[in-house]
């Protein structure tokens, strides 16, 4: 006759079947969420709404506003200028959909601990980056 190997952890308290069915149900509801925040629409702007930028909630960038008569190009300052801008929007703009991320995925990485630790890159205690940034 063969013996469990998992009868000496008493009474059977492991069901494989129950773990794939609780991992499988985190992945769709992860995938949702990821879904959800690759509609969602976010906005930065800088210099009092000099430049705006749009990106999507997965850090994709949509598109780059300036307002008329901000920059008259005339000289390679006013461009340079022109041009941190932009980078500024749109880290301002990252950072909000970083927010937006950690917010919609958060709760379920803590649902993962019992999976062997949280979900790289969202900043938890196991397998998280230290910077607690989504790193798109």
């Amino acid at each position: 006759m063969t013996q469990n190997p998992f009868d000496a952890l008493g009474g059977g308290g492991f069901d494989m079947n129950a773990l794939l069915q609780q991992a499988q149900q985190m992945q769709e509801q992860l995938q949702q969420a990821q879904d959800q925040l690759a509609e969602q629409k976010i906005t930065g702007t800088i210099a009092g709404g000099a430049v705006t930028v749009t990106v999507n909630g997965v850090g994709e960038l949509f598109g780059v506003d300036i307002t008329a008569g901000q920059f008259d190009g005339s000289d390679s300052d006013d461009l340079a200028d022109l041009g941190d801008m932009i980078v500024a929007a749109y880290r301002d703009a990252k950072a909000k959909a970083e927010a937006a991320a950690s917010e919609a995925m958060g709760p379920l990485a803590g649902g993962l601990e019992g999976l062997g630790g949280g979900l790289p890159g969202l900043g938890g205690p196991e397998g998280g980056s230290p910077s607690g940034q989504l790193g798109f």
